[in-house]
């Protein structure tokens, strides 16, 4: 039975955000802000109409998407008691339901091409969907997945038909072993190996964080060639679950509650045919680095979503608990957090979604690589802050389970570990910086 959190007094969309204003800030305030807010959107060329603030210049296309997406979020909203109280888990048919409705709404495997299925969809657009997945807790909205968009270009027919196809369908789900204990976001550092033999691959090794293996039916697993003319080169293979050899170490229990496990995965003479060798011998880390950037961006969008889910909620509960008689909103102490959240938030998607234009605009990929690790940084780094003080803003109700910034406070902090941590992303970031100077970049 699903359960309405607690804290779910107030879902502000875009179109009500004037009404917020009012309320928080007062009636006379509120009516100065709304004046400015019609100035600049006539001044900058943002639409307004009735109620409602467009910003960001969206196109028609752009907010349609979007809205079914913010709708999306809000049907599986409820249900995050019940999978945080279950171990993440909620029943099989729920599950399977909330997949169909993804796919029904068109947000499902979005960054894949028409022709084999998918949404088609532009970048942005790709962030506007997985903003609206970052605002639910427990990783149920991870049912609108985004399948490995740069697989088409490289694979043959019998990979399309057997992984790719079916994949877009929703009909089988992917998973990566490339971390290992020694190597996380220095991919160059793993040890795990793959040589040819006759017609297969053998491959070995131990992956750490394989996300979603538990419910994956193949994997893709990165390993360093011996012998021949490439080794000590990458490659990439697809590997069905399970396969002999393939054992799970053990898996370990994470700060967030979810259902997606992210087990050690040790892989011993497990043989592949040699038609499961993604591109070339020598292809994997190209493949490695795409993944990346693609990741990175999404890690951004659904920290925005995370973001402003938490601004809207404590935003609600500061103009509704009132201490000696007054909504605790107008105290100062508790203004600044709220004003701090929404200008950072502000900021990061600003950057995001300016960064996924510059994709679909053809930037160099040298470019877009440093410029996703600076949406990624940002984006999730503002992210931490406004979950912290999401947590201050509602007290001891804040460090409650039932409460969604409590929920969302452990789950943000690994945005800023996986698909590279923080530190390795300031790094990429110089490191294009000095090649290239810091006007390509920004």
């Amino acid at each position: 039975m699903a359960t309405e959190p607690a804290d779910s007094r107030l879902n502000i969309q875009s179109n009500d955000w004037l009404g917020c204003v009012r309320d928080v800030a007062g009636p006379r305030f509120g009516r100065g802000l709304v004046r400015a807010g019609r100035g600049l959107a006539t001044r900058f060329g943002c639409g307004w109409q009735k109620g409602e603030f467009t910003m960001y210049g969206l196109s028609a296309e752009d907010l349609d998407i979007q809205n079914r997406a913010r709708t999306f979020a809000d049907e599986l909203i409820p249900f995050e008691v019940e999978a945080e109280l279950n171990g993440g888990e909620l029943a099989k048919d729920i599950v399977a339901g909330h997949k169909a409705r993804a796919i029904e709404l068109g947000l499902f495997a979005t960054n894949m091409p028409t022709e084999m299925g998918g949404g088609g969809c532009t970048s942005l657009q790709q962030v506007l969907v997985q903003e609206q997945v970052g605002r639910v807790t427990n990783a149920l909205a991870w049912v609108a997945a985004t399948p490995p968009s740069w697989l088409p270009a490289v694979a043959t027919q019998y990979q399309l038909e057997k992984f790719v196809l079916p994949t877009v369908r929703g009909d089988r789900e992917e998973c990566y072993a490339i971390t290992e204990e020694g190597a996380g976001s220095d991919v160059d550092g793993i040890v795990a190996t793959a040589f040819r033999d006759g017609d297969e691959y053998v491959l070995n090794g131990e992956k750490w964080h394989v996300t979603s293996y538990n419910s994956a039916d193949y994997a893709f697993f990165q390993a360093k060639l011996t012998g021949a003319d490439h080794a000590g080169e990458h490659a990439m293979f697809m590997v069905d679950l399970p396969s002999p050899g393939i054992t799970v170490v053990r898996t370990p229990a994470y700060t967030h509650t979810i259902s997606h496990h992210h087990p050690i995965v040790r892989f011993t003479d497990v043989r592949v045919p040699a038609a499961n060798l993604v591109g070339a011998e020598g292809d994997g880390m190209g493949f490695a680095y795409e993944w990346f950037r693609f990741e990175r961006m999404m890690v951004a969008a659904r920290c925005l979503g995370g973001a402003q889910r938490l601004v809207d909620e404590m935003t609600a509960f500061a103009h509704e608990r009132q201490v000696q008689g007054k909504p605790i909103a107008h105290l100062g102490a508790i203004q600044a957090m709220l004003a701090d959240s929404l200008t950072e938030l502000f900021a990061a998607r600003s950057l995001v979604y300016e960064t996924a234009r510059g994709i679909d605009a053809g930037t160099n990929v040298k470019v877009q690589h440093g410029q996703c690790s600076m949406a990624k940084l940002f984006a999730s780094e503002m992210a931490g802050r406004v979950a912290d003080r999401a947590v201050q803003v509602f007290g001891g109700r804040g460090y409650m389970r039932e409460n969604v910034a409590e929920r969302l406070f452990r789950e943000l902090r690994v945005e800023r570990i996986w698909e590279g941590t923080s530190e390795v992303q300031r790094s990429i970031i110089a490191d294009q910086m000095i090649k290239r100077g810091p006007r390509s970049l920004a």
